[in-house]
């Protein structure tokens, strides 16, 4: 959990607001894109390049989207343009075109793992989405993952919502985006609503999918980083370190460099 004496939610929010800014600046782009999933996750980013004055587009995209998912983000883009007037607002409707889509791809009887593959689809047009709008604005897609997700469990999907130009809050545990996103008024919809990246069906909940709940793996991440192990822990406590050891393990391949097989120069 984070440190509320230490943690200082004006200056975090200064200082991320500025390398927003700087990079933007440096990079000579126009403004920020950012999908809006009804998550906290994506309402603080947003938030946070709201606050540069540079244009931020907020952009909606359902595929088969839950109705209380589109009521939070449509909460939070309303209550972000009365705020900040360089806050714009898309929407894509991307149900029929992945509908389509799927439909000229071969059905597998291993239900759980077309599902998976399905919901990294789903994440992956989005990411498309994203780069056409800001391709024809001159803007950043901005990335929402926070540190658990991209440096902790790799709960995120390859080249989907992992495929961004710059990742603003994934030096923030999700303890820590709670509590900056409070500092910055965010809905009350959004900040008690149970987190879900919306790309299941039956809508999953990111406990549901990953078997343990942020505060845990917060705590994991901490007992790794100690050098713990399940062995030195019982019960519940063994459980969430073995779930966190074993994320962390599998998806290496998202959090390194791509591999590439280097020739010898005596070969070429």
């Amino acid at each position: 959990m984070t440190n509320s004496t230490s943690f200082n939610a004006e200056k975090i929010n200064q200082h991320i607001v500025k390398w927003l800014l700087d990079y933007a600046t440096n990079a000579k782009v126009k403004g920020f894109v950012v999908g809006i999933s009804g998550g906290i996750d994506s309402a603080l980013t947003s938030t946070l390049c709201a606050q540069t004055g540079l244009p931020t587009l907020c952009v909606e995209m359902h595929i088969h989207q839950p109705e209380s998912h589109v009521r939070r983000g449509l909460e939070h883009i309303s209550q972000l343009k009365k705020r900040f007037p360089n806050v714009l607002h898309e929407k894509a409707e991307l149900t029929i075109p992945f509908d389509t889509f799927i439909k000229q791809l071969p059905i597998i009887e291993n239900e759980e793992l077309l599902n998976l593959t399905r919901a990294n689809t789903r994440a992956r047009l989005r990411m498309t989405t994203l780069y056409y709008f800001a391709g024809i604005n001159g803007f950043l897609v901005t990335g929402t993952g926070n540190k658990v997700e991209d440096f902790g469990v790799g709960f995120y999907t390859k080249y989907g919502d992992g495929g961004v130009d710059l990742s603003p809050i994934a030096d923030l545990l999700k303890s820590e985006v709670r509590a900056l996103a409070t500092y910055l008024n965010v809905p009350e919809s959004i900040l008690i609503a149970k987190p879900t990246d919306g790309l299941y069906v039956n809508d999953l909940t990111d406990e549901d999918q990953i078997g343990a709940n942020y505060d845990e793996l917060e705590w994991a991440m901490h007992e790794d980083k100690k050098g713990k192990t399940s062995a030195d822990f019982s019960g519940r406590e063994a459980e969430v370190l073995s779930i966190y050891k074993r994320l962390n393990q599998i998806n290496q391949h998202k959090m390194i460099p791509i591999p590439v097989c280097a020739i010898p120069n005596e070969y070429k």
